[in-house]
């Protein structure tokens, strides 16, 4: 019983590699590397952020959730009223 809830919980894991779409002969693999994106007028750099790169042709496809996550977090401040005053009034 004990070995089969043992190769269930190894098929329920999500996938280290993939097969490339764009080039169908590399693997895409998960690697953490330094996510860039403008946000208004300002460059946003993320370091360590997830993506999955493929090691013939080196596309490179960032994580959705990662992604989601991250716009979810620079959009937040969209959905609040602030009532700012300026420091010299």
């Amino acid at each position: 019983m004990e070995a089969q809830e043992n190769i269930k919980s190894q098929t329920d894991l999500p996938p280290t590699e993939y097969h490339c779409a764009e080039c169908a002969a590399g693997v895409r693999r998960l690697q953490y590397l330094t996510y860039f994106t403008w946000y208004r007028d300002q460059l946003i750099t993320v370091p360590n952020f997830p993506a999955w790169v493929c090691d013939i042709c080196g596309r490179r496809e960032y994580d959705t959730r990662a992604v989601s996550w991250l716009n979810t977090i620079l959009n937040t401040h969209k959905t609040r009223n602030f009532n700012r005053r300026s420091a010299y009034t």
